[in-house]
């Protein structure tokens, strides 16, 4: 047989061993490993679709909490796993995108070690001011932190490295304004402090901050997605608000490990998108505070290497480092 033979025999062969594999997945237990603790958001994202897809399926899906790192571990287990589909990470903007920013020695590359599989679920951020900062509007604010510059604190629950933090970071950035950073390790404490004027601006997780905007305790401005949320729909967008093309969010999706068989990947997230039109999925996910996503493995796979840039730039241009 010719060589040229041979290559064409090996491809067909292939193919027909692709589609094969398609439509035998899964013959076992799948593994979706998260890189956070058993009852938080990410969690519940987990078990709730992984029950969908193990009824989809047929077979179990097991939630394996890797902890640690920021997410990391996780997905650097999952990077380093076999390319066939049982073992896939429920990943999100901090492992995948924010992490190749930040840490120097970053175990895997978010952009080339994963395949991506579908975009889950997202939470959008809200810029909250304390009353007692006399601005109604993004405009307002701006212009006073311009009049009173390095006078404004602004607090990041989670500290350096989060989306609350580089939320602040891209505001000045983009608006030429001078805050003052001031971290905190975690939500608790710099709501606290936000309400009780010890800080004077957030940007917050959405959700958490509703009670306390409803009540007058804190004054929403806008929030960081490019639509506005769902969940208070009168708050205008940070784009709508004149900040142009501002977007920073809390998103989750699912990732395999690179080289997993495309057919495999569009089977997952055909299952996947399903799940996510179920009322019963859909409400639980609502009643978390997360947005639905959906769409191709295509899509989200150029919105994650375009967070990555983004992310990039934004910790580069502020001078960030951790360790």
């Amino acid at each position: 047989m010719h060589a040229l033979q041979r290559s064409v025999l090996a491809l067909a062969l292939g193919v027909i061993a692709s589609a094969g594999s398609a439509q035998q997945f899964p013959a076992k237990p799948v593994r979706l490993v998260l890189g956070f603790s058993p009852g938080g958001g990410t969690d519940l994202q987990a078990r709730v679709i992984g029950q969908k897809l193990s009824e989809y399926w047929g077979h179990p899906v097991v939630v394996d909490n890797r902890v640690g790192a920021g997410g990391t571990i996780g997905a650097d287990f999952v990077a380093k796993s076999p390319a066939d589909g049982y073992t896939i990470l429920l990943g999100s903007v901090n492992q995948n995108a924010i992490a190749s920013a930040i840490f120097a020695k970053l175990p895997y590359n978010a952009a080339k070690d994963f395949a991506s599989i579908g975009y889950v679920s997202y939470s959008s951020l809200v810029l909250n001011v304390h009353p007692s900062l006399p601005v109604k509007s993004v405009k307002e604010l701006i212009a006073l932190a311009k009049a009173r510059p390095g006078e404004i604190t602004a607090a990041s629950a989670g500290g350096n490295g989060t989306t609350h933090h580089l939320a602040i970071e891209m505001f000045m950035a983009s608006t030429g304004v001078k805050v003052i950073h001031v971290p905190y390790k975690g939500s608790g404490q710099s709501t606290g402090d936000l309400i009780s004027g010890q800080v004077l601006m957030a940007f917050d997780v959405l959700p958490p901050s509703i009670p306390y905007i409803k009540q007058g305790r804190l004054h929403a401005l806008a929030v960081t997605t490019l639509k506005r949320s769902s969940k208070m729909p009168d708050i205008p967008t940070m784009d709508e608000a004149g900040v142009k093309g501002f977007e920073i969010i809390n998103w989750y999706g699912f990732f395999a490990p690179a080289k997993t068989p495309p057919d495999i990947v569009a089977k997952i997230n055909a299952d996947i998108n399903k799940a996510l039109h179920d009322p019963v999925l859909i409400k639980r996910l609502d009643d978390a505070g997360l947005e639905i996503g959906g769409g191709t493995p295509e899509a989200f796979d150029a919105y994650v290497k375009d967070e990555i840039v983004k992310f990039d730039k934004i910790v580069k241009t502020a001078g960030i480092k951790v360790d």
